[in-house]
């Protein structure tokens, strides 16, 4: 999300909180109970599951494979879990004509750097940088080149975005912020 005005640009940067990663939690975690759930059983001798059969494992060694699984599993889900509560990636980037100021907050997992908060004069920054990689895995990012050889990135981690809507928005950037676009 994108606030925009003559003297203030705003950037709402996405976290943790995506539905892929929701998906993903759920996935996780009923793949990950449904295996931890069948070599308890198979160790105990017990139906926990009621739609599996549990007389062909035994527990040595496929049960504690089958134990072994669903504990990464779980631990898996409980992970993703923490990075959707504390979103995890999220914050924004606020660009200020009025006070020549640039912001850059993310949050972290909580600890005691949880949040990370940058600022930038205008007269620090060199240029806006636009990479693109295409390939199996392709990169499109914004980042913001200072004087002193930093590049520090603007867009989220994850799906990358359009072709033309990443570069509208760099061309956007380097306007408002009177710099020139590198590539």
């Amino acid at each position: 999300m994108t606030t925009k005005n003559k003297l203030i640009r705003y950037n709402l940067i996405l976290g943790s909180k995506r539905i892929s990663n929701y998906f993903w939690l759920i996935i996780s975690f009923l793949g990950g109970s449904g295996f931890f759930l069948a070599g308890l059983s198979s160790y105990l001798q017990i139906q926990i599951l009621p739609f599996t059969k549990i007389d062909s494992i035994s527990f040595i060694p496929q049960g504690i494979v089958m134990t072994f699984y669903g504990s990464i599993g779980i631990l898996l889900s409980l992970f993703l879990l923490t990075n959707l509560i504390f979103n995890v990636g999220g914050g924004y980037n606020k660009y200020d004509k009025q006070v020549s100021k640039i912001e850059i907050f993310r949050l972290g997992f909580p600890t005691q750097n949880r949040e990370i908060y940058l600022s930038y004069d205008f007269k620090d920054i060199r240029s806006v940088k636009l990479s693109i990689q295409e390939g199996l895995n392709p990169k499109r990012e914004i980042y913001l080149c200072t004087k002193d050889q930093r590049q520090i990135p603007l867009t989220r981690v994850g799906e990358p975005l359009l072709l033309s809507s990443i570069e509208e928005e760099a061309v956007d950037l380097s306007l408002f912020l009177n710099v020139p676009l590198e590539n």
